[in-house]
């Protein structure tokens, strides 16, 4: 059983949770595996796939308290710059453009858009090239080393958790989630704020890994680059993701899957890693190295057309009219 593989330390605190979807605990263990990237503690850490919602999330996971351990200084999100990744960034940054063109192509002027979990506003500059200047553009993230550098760009970010900061209700035309559900504790907590915070007919766009792919399947049960060992918390299909839609009350537009190399590279990287490889070799597979991305990409695009690419886009929209039970009631998990 993978839970023998499972190692005692008390390095960090953690906690043991149950699927967030449906508050239960019929799961079975799928993947053991360690901090690969970041080596930010020496723990095993174990995922469990749910029979019922297809959710696969981290348990025991860590705590509020171990987020500074889990996310160091370095971490790729709190500085994705073009002097650090290159070529990468400047690839990433017209993909990223083509993407947000679909829900602000009917944004007005004077649109309001937050972006929950923005990191070093990556996503709010390409909006400031993207948009009229006139465009009023927010960032939440609860890192003070995120919010400084997304300030230092002039960005107006707030810091803390979305459902603490004071934002005014029914405001925003579009909010994004772009690969930050799957670091929440409770996704659904989060779109039922979020839905507070969109106007009447407002949109989501979600963006986040994708567990119905052939990268899953082959590296599943301990390398998958889309665990991001201990920081991935909840992970989804697009069956589990459209059932988190209805449950906060959204209306699913769109739901698609994108290309991305990203979580092909880091498996091999994770794989390399945990064989000891030399560390040249383990570099010609990361975030700033061209080739290996250049390769995955054209290689993921050939599962896209089939529906599986490696990363899962939704759009959803806050309903124009709904009753005042069902706008704000939060669903209870036997929903």
């Amino acid at each position: 059983m993978l839970e023998s593989l499972v190692e005692n330390t008390a390095s960090l605190q953690l906690e043991e949770v149950s699927c967030c979807m449906c508050g239960q605990s019929d799961a079975e263990p799928i993947a053991v595996g360690e901090d690969f990237e970041y080596h930010s503690s020496p723990e095993t850490f174990l995922a469990f796939f749910c029979r019922r919602c297809s959710l696969v999330y981290l348990s025991p996971r860590p705590t509020a308290d171990s987020l500074p351990c889990i996310y160091p200084a370095n971490y790729h999100a709190f500085n994705f710059s073009a002097e650090e990744f290159g070529l990468s960034y400047k690839v990433r940054s017209w993909l990223e453009t083509r993407r947000l063109r679909g829900p602000c192509r009917d944004l007005s002027a004077t649109a309001r858009i937050l972006d929950v979990g923005c990191g070093d506003g990556f996503h709010l500059r390409l909006l400031r090239q993207l948009g009229p200047s006139s465009w009023q553009l927010e960032g939440v993230d609860a890192d003070a080393r995120a919010v400084e550098a997304a300030r230092a760009s002039g960005l107006v970010v707030h810091p803390g958790d979305v459902q603490d900061v004071d934002l005014l209700l029914s405001s925003y035309d579009l909010a994004l989630l772009i690969m930050t559900v799957e670091h929440l504790a409770d996704p659904l907590r989060t779109l039922l704020r979020i839905r507070e915070l969109l106007r009447p007919g407002g949109r989501l766009m979600v963006i986040t890994d994708n567990t119905a792919t052939v990268d899953f399947k082959l590296f599943r049960r301990r390398h998958w680059g889309g665990y991001h060992f201990p920081r991935h918390w909840n992970l989804f299909d697009s069956k589990s993701l459209r059932a988190l839609f209805g449950r906060a009350g959204l209306e699913v537009e769109e739901l698609t899957t994108m290309v991305s190399p990203v979580n092909w590279v880091y498996s091999i990287r994770n794989l390399l890693v945990d064989w000891k490889a030399p560390e040249w070799l383990v570099e010609r597979f990361s975030l700033s190295s061209s080739v290996s991305l250049g390769v995955f990409t054209i290689f993921d695009l050939c599962w896209m057309l089939m529906g599986r690419g490696a990363i899962l886009r939704a759009i959803a929209r806050r309903p124009m009219a709904s009753s005042a039970a069902n706008d704000l009631s939060e669903p209870t998990a036997e929903q």
